[in-house]
């Protein structure tokens, strides 16, 4: 068990910007633009950083990996996502 594992089950698995270093670039950019934004869609943010639609989404599964997002399903169309950070302080 690594010493972040052992943080994150502290933390209540909770992740941390130590988590998103050694992600791709692609990844911190978007986790960067929800740190500014409350809460985005997959298109939102495609649109906010110019990445294409598979660029984004494989950074938010990455993201996903790591346990630094959160998503939940949109109210308002039900076919969409909603993403947040969820980046201990």
């Amino acid at each position: 068990m690594s010493a972040s594992e052992s943080i994150r089950q502290e933390t209540g698995d909770r992740g941390s910007w130590d988590d998103v270093r050694d992600l791709p670039p692609s990844a911190k950019l978007v986790a960067k633009v929800l740190e500014y934004n409350d809460t985005m869609t997959q298109q939102q943010i495609a649109d906010e950083t110019l990445l294409p639609s598979r660029t984004v989404r494989y950074a938010l599964n990455r993201l996903d990996e790591q346990n630094v997002i959160d998503s939940r399903f949109s109210f308002s169309d039900a076919r969409k996502r909603l993403y947040s950070l969820d980046i201990q302080t």
